[in-house]
């Protein structure tokens, strides 16, 4: 964008150097006789009202969730490897439970020895020959003891992962013989039948105008140069720490060919931010140096005046003013290099 921006303010220097150039000299009664210079015009509008982001991004399926074991320990087996299909329900990897199973039965043992002795306690009780107090730390005793056998009863039945979806094994992080923790990412599974996305980030500028449902254009080299059609699907509602950008994500079309990590282009048009600024096609201005200009503003009888301005950015077709023109002047757009400050023109409308 900064090196069409220089290319453009080269040309129209150059231009306006030679219309200076030229007629500088010529005789004041020769310029008062001059007929009138054909020239096109146009009113100066806002500023166009879209703009269209461009960003990259990476293919994702739409859900990838992170497994792992509730428990630490030892890993058993391991049964899938990247990139392998799976079925709800399978078991993906399993932990090492002789140890487990071991604590299971000591816990067993214990509810059943408390359970016994709150029973005695009871009848003792009944018989009057222990206090209420010790009766009541035998229940105790009791309960606690059957929370462990709960609590390693879990430990048993969770030590295996179970896929919580048919998809596809994306990551594997672990192996057979690894000691690992509670908590700890042992796979990462895609459901593949919630489809692909493409995630980009998104300053919080662009993401504020980015709403779920919105049409966009998305570009994948490895499904070939033809874009394909896309759909706003989700949106984060922070920004990333490190980063300070929004995940916007576009849900893609089903296609056979997309696989997670590839990288792809969103085009999206969006509503631009209402600043104010207006616009004129890029052949009105003149003279640019320093991010200012010259246009020729048409005047009473059609006689130009030229004025400043002062330019900023560069669109697909026009430039934007910051400053020095308002909404419904006229300006010259082409003829520019034929003009002098004050010329009678003949006005040709043109269609910005």
């Amino acid at each position: 964008m900064a090196l069409e921006i220089a290319k453009l303010k080269l040309l129209i220097l150059a231009g306006a150097l030679a219309t200076s150039a030229c007629g500088q000299n010529e005789p004041e009664e020769e310029l008062k006789n001059k007929d009138p210079i054909a020239a096109a015009i146009v009113t100066v509008q806002p500023a166009s009202q879209n703009e269209t982001i461009t960003t990259a991004g990476t293919v994702r399926l739409r859900r990838e969730t992170e497994l792992g074991f509730t428990t630490s320990g030892k890993v058993a087996s391991v049964r899938f490897d990247e990139g392998d299909q799976v079925q709800r329900g399978t078991i993906l990897a399993a932990l090492d439970t002789s140890m487990v199973a071991a604590d299971l039965d000591a816990a067993k043992a214990e509810r059943d020895r408390a359970d016994a002795e709150f029973a005695r306690m009871e009848k003792l009780f009944v018989d009057g020959w222990v206090t209420k107090a010790r009766l009541e730390q035998a229940e105790a005793a009791a309960r606690a003891a059957s929370a462990r056998v709960e609590t390693t009863g879990f430990s048993s039945r969770t030590a295996n992962i179970i896929a919580p979806s048919s998809g596809i094994i994306l990551r594997r992080n672990i192996d057979s013989g690894q000691i690992v923790s509670a908590g700890m990412t042992a796979l990462i599974l895609g459901e593949t039948g919630k489809g692909y996305v493409l995630r980009v980030p998104l300053t919080d500028r662009d993401a504020s105008r980015v709403r779920v449902g919105m049409q966009a254009s998305v570009s994948i080299d490895a499904l070939g140069p033809d874009p394909i059609q896309a759909v706003v699907s989700e949106k984060d509602g922070r920004a990333d720490e490190r980063t300070g950008t929004f995940e916007v994500s576009f849900l893609l079309p089903s296609n056979g060919r997309l696989r997670s990590g590839q990288l792809g282009t969103v085009n999206i048009e969006v509503s631009r931010d209402n600043d104010g600024t207006i616009s004129v096609p890029a052949t009105a201005i003149f003279g640019v140096r320093s991010g200012e200009g010259l246009v020729f503003v048409v005047g009473e009888n059609n006689k130009v005046k030229q004025r400043n301005v002062v330019i900023g950015e560069l669109t697909d077709d026009s430039l934007e003013i910051a400053s020095g023109l308002v909404e419904g002047d006229n300006v010259v757009v082409r003829g520019v290099e034929k003009l002098q400050n004050g010329d009678e023109i003949k006005p040709v409308r043109t269609v910005k």
